[in-house]
């Protein structure tokens, strides 16, 4: 579907650019319109923001629910990773088939569903777990196409790598919003049950008409795709390639993991007073904000080195567990905040890294699923908190807390295997690059008449 572009005489060309190139394998007759708007990825990514709103707020609204035990308000906060892992699988290629944009729409829909029944559960625990699991496959359904919607419509050659960036922000944001916003609603609002979820159903409903207005960017293929080639159905290979098993397996469970501890566990360990709901929003809200702001360092520290975001993200979630021990050793508000800081940054710094390796080693036609994989693995932090809240009802929970940070220098320390030290060679030349060719004999018949371009 074309977009129409109404220009004005005046600076009209100011606002387009060429559209990005679509991924390998596109069909020529549903190519994106040549002249797109330099702010059409704003729109996915407005509705990634409130589909990531309504999957976070409920870390604020588990105090709506004070009749529910702390580990089984924890479940139903992690709950919802288990509609969104098979549904991160499932949209990826469904919406290669259909489009982004009827993706992303149901995903929208599933949301205000998944609200809507939370709403109306009248707090009781088997339909507040399946308006969770309903809000899960939501998310699932929006993150993998979203954030390859975004992907497509900003990328071009001048500017690689900035779509993941902005996907991952939109996510982001919106995972700050939801809680921030909740918080303060349960805190002061009556209620608050009906009114944040109300509010999310709202922000669903501004957000469609922004996703009908998208260009699309997937191609639309009807029946199996005959032109498969031996090399494409291998083109799964890369996820049994050395950086995805040493660099994205083991820190990817460490996005999510590092973010969810910081703003659910440790506000459960730490006494926040009058204010338990605000308060857990607003440190939800300073993890993730931290999350956004070192994202464009990540792309940086990118430049550098491959491996360096990597292992700065761990480093960070290491002392990230170490100061939460702390935290909950002492019962400091202000060590919470400053845990919560260096958590966050791990958390922006592995996202952004994850995202735009995976997209490196995966082929284009299949950066969808490549996504979708990294997901995945990265929702599997959504499992820490509950474990730290089961274990510390057995230990300490200062111990468990050092375990973690164990756990993740164990998790750094592959990615060693993933870049090893590159060791050069005698003649001052790294392994694996290309020998210096000797010198030709002056009238050699080989010896070319010009100067070859490199």
């Amino acid at each position: 579907m074309f977009l129409h572009l109404r220009t004005r005489a005046s600076g009209a060309l100011s606002d387009l650019s060429a559209a990005p190139a679509l991924p390998s394998g596109t069909d020529s007759g549903k190519r994106v319109p040549l002249l797109v708007s330099r702010s059409a990825w704003a729109r996915p990514a407005a509705a990634v923001f409130v589909v990531g709103w309504g999957a976070n707020m409920f870390a604020s609204l588990l105090h709506a629910y004070p009749h529910l035990s702390r580990t089984r308000a924890d479940g139903l906060f992690g709950a919802y990773a288990l509609g969104l892992v098979p549904a991160l699988l499932i949209a990826a290629r469904v919406s290669d088939r259909v489009g982004r944009r009827r993706a992303l729409l149901a995903a929208l829909l599933l949301s205000a569903l998944g609200s809507a029944m939370l709403l109306l559960s009248g707090g009781a625990f088997g339909t507040v777990l399946i308006g969770r699991i309903l809000i899960g496959v939501s998310a699932g359904a929006a993150f993998g196409p979203g954030t390859a919607w975004i992907k497509e419509l900003s990328d071009t050659a001048q500017t690689p790598g900035v779509g993941a960036r902005r996907a991952a922000v939109a996510l982001t944001a919106g995972f700050a919003a939801g809680p921030l916003f909740s918080g303060a609603v349960v805190q002061w609002l009556p209620s608050p049950e009906i009114t944040s979820y109300l509010v999310h159903i709202a922000l669903v409903a501004s957000a469609l008409p922004l996703v009908f207005r998208t260009p699309e960017t997937a191609r639309r293929q009807i029946g199996p795709d005959t032109r498969r080639t031996a090399a494409g159905r291998r083109s799964g290979g890369y996820l049994t390639s050395r950086q995805f098993l040493a660099a994205v397996l083991p820190t990817a469970p460490w996005v999510f993991g590092a973010a969810t501890v910081s703003f659910t566990a440790l506000p459960a360990l730490v006494s926040l007073g009058d204010f338990g709901a605000v308060g857990s929003g607003i440190v939800a809200a300073t993890t993730l904000a931290t999350g956004i702001v070192v994202q464009p360092w990540a792309g940086r520290l990118a430049r550098r080195s491959p491996a360096a975001p990597f292992r700065t993200g761990m480093t960070a979630a290491i002392v990230g567990m170490l100061l939460a021990a702390l935290t909950a050793g002492t019962g400091s508000v202000i060590l919470l905040f400053t845990a919560a800081v260096v958590l966050g940054s791990a958390y922006g710094i592995l996202l952004v890294s994850g995202l735009r390796l995976v997209e490196s080693l995966a082929p284009p036609q299949h950066a969808t699923t490549a996504i979708a994989v990294f997901y995945s693995l990265a929702y599997a932090g959504f499992a820490f908190p509950v474990l730290v809240q089961a274990l510390s009802s057995l230990w300490n929970p200062v111990p468990v807390l050092v375990a973690g940070a164990v756990l993740a220098t164990a998790a750094m320390a592959t990615t060693l295997i993933a870049w090893p030290r590159a060791r050069r060679s005698p003649n001052g030349t790294p392994p694996g690059a290309p020998p210096t060719p000797a010198p030709r004999a002056a009238g050699s018949p080989d010896r070319p008449s010009e100067p070859s371009t490199p």
